[in-house]
């Protein structure tokens, strides 16, 4: 039979466990409706809301395989958000999964692989890969990479 003093000190250290996991876990809601958000603004051609969830000094990068390996490249936030606006509302639909995402304080590492529709008709698929910082103004996307497969 346990003495009741050791089962007392078996809950007391699985409580004080509990305690401390809890608080190394952080909410990673305003880190997703960011992105959410970015997605929600392609759909619906929303060019104000699509530069709401960039930092002022964003960075947005695509890798392309060719015959030579990756190479990547980069386009400005504000030729991203001109794009956007230039699509009738309904016309880009890319859908995401959260595969990923870590967290420490300020600064969040997300992970989406993501099919793309244009016009409802299937283009490409691959990764998203995004930095988000928390600033005096929430949660924004600070680096967008992604991968393109057919």
């Amino acid at each position: 039979m346990i003495k009741p003093k050791i089962i007392k000190k078996i809950v007391l250290t699985i409580f004080t466990s509990m305690l401390i996991l809890n608080s190394y876990a952080q909410d990673t809601s305003g880190v997703k409706k960011v992105i959410e958000n970015m997605f929600i603004a392609m759909k619906n051609s929303d060019t104000v809301l699509l530069k709401s969830c960039f930092s002022v000094n964003a960075v947005i990068q695509t890798i392309q395989s060719s015959p030579a390996g990756a190479e990547v490249k980069e386009a400005s936030v504000q030729a991203f958000i001109n794009s956007v606006g230039k699509q009738p509302v309904g016309a880009l639909d890319e859908r995401i999964v959260f595969d990923k995402i870590l967290m420490n304080k300020e600064l969040a590492s997300v992970w989406t692989p993501y099919q793309l529709y244009i016009k409802e008709k299937y283009t490409h698929q691959g990764v998203d890969s995004f930095q988000v910082v928390r600033t005096k103004d929430g949660w924004k996307i600070q680096y967008l990479i992604d991968t393109r497969y057919p």
